[in-house]
């Protein structure tokens, strides 16, 4: 049972089935059948029905795969700081309906007609092959692996595009950067243990545990050089995320790595943990940080400032498998 107030999981359960699943099952450790049946409802219910139901015949969602193509006309889109990156295109709505629970077969057929219609903005590659950004490749990795696709070939990717020091940058296929970049390496451990979980196929698992001792060595905060903290955005916990790395998402995948593999924490997460800590209220709830602006079909979660179900959820387990397990 969660370490979390009878009051504060009142609240949470109070919530979309895209989040109240998880509750049952990461906090009120329910039976499968309860968090089972909750997460069946995200087909036709709130969030995930809401994203479903602006996808196109074609299998794309605003006519791109990264970007809304030209053409689209932005029709129940909630436009917000338009100065922003939109949120609203294939690769985005697939990744929040991944990350919402949606189970895969509400969307058979998507895989082959994407292979067939949809196109990378960079130099018009096609979907299923992914392009040159480590960050796309991460999230087509697990997509794919999600709706069944052939993404042998993103796959052979990353073992091939892994920098000297251990981890990935987005800025390096342009020549930017020699060196790894925290947000570019905890998205391609996440794709990577994605497509593992999803397929079976242990071939990236060297890998990934490269890109993760990457981020182990600096104790998910610091700069390996001077000992610094690596940015401010360390501590911006935000709902959802997008690409932006946080020692709370960092965490998180590190618990899902854990109870993955069957191995205790890394006592190397201490700091992380103890800044995941120190950011929760005493209500046992965290605040919305610095969230992403740009256009979105629904809003997932509250404006900054506000307490936020999502991360409260995602704080609270993180902090429970840490204080439960042995040797942490």
């Amino acid at each position: 049972m969660s370490s979390l107030s009878s009051t504060a999981l009142d609240w949470l359960l109070d919530s979309d089935p895209a989040l109240r699943w998880q509750v049952e099952r990461d906090l009120l450790q329910a039976e499968p059948e309860r968090w089972q049946a909750t997460r069946a409802r995200v087909a036709t219910e709130g969030f995930g029905a809401a994203i479903l139901a602006h996808q196109q015949d074609d299998g794309q969602w605003a006519g791109g795969a990264y970007f809304p193509s030209q053409e689209f006309a932005g029709d129940g889109v909630i436009a917000r700081q338009p100065d922003q990156q939109p949120w609203v295109a294939t690769t985005w709505a697939l990744k929040d309906l991944r990350d919402l629970g949606l189970d895969p077969s509400v969307l058979a057929g998507t895989a082959e007609k994407l292979a067939e219609n949809s196109r990378w903005e960079y130099d018009d590659l096609p979907y299923w092959g992914g392009e040159i950004d480590v960050c796309i490749n991460a999230l087509t990795l697990a997509t794919g692996a999600w709706l069944g696709a052939d993404v042998s070939a993103i796959a052979a990717w990353f073992p091939a595009h892994r920098l000297a020091d251990g981890g990935w940058n987005c800025e390096a296929e342009e020549g930017n950067s020699v060196r790894s970049s925290f947000h570019s390496t905890l998205n391609a451990v996440v794709g990577m243990l994605a497509y593992e979980r999803l397929t079976g196929d242990e071939s990236l698992r060297d890998t990934r545990h490269g890109g993760e001792e990457y981020l182990l060595e600096r104790r998910l905060m610091r700069r390996l050089s001077t000992g610094e903290t690596v940015g401010p955005w360390v501590t911006d916990f935000i709902a959802p995320r997008r690409w932006q790395y946080s020692a709370l998402a960092a965490l998180d995948h590190f618990r899902e790595v854990a109870l993955f593999e069957r191995t205790p924490p890394d006592p190397r997460l201490a700091e992380a943990v103890g800044a995941v800590r120190a950011a929760r209220r005493d209500d046992g709830t965290w605040l919305q940080g610095d969230a992403h602006g740009g256009a979105v079909w629904v809003e997932i979660d509250v404006p900054p400032g506000e307490p936020s179900k999502w991360l409260t959820l995602i704080g609270t387990r993180v902090l429970d498998w840490w204080d439960t397990s042995p040797g942490a």
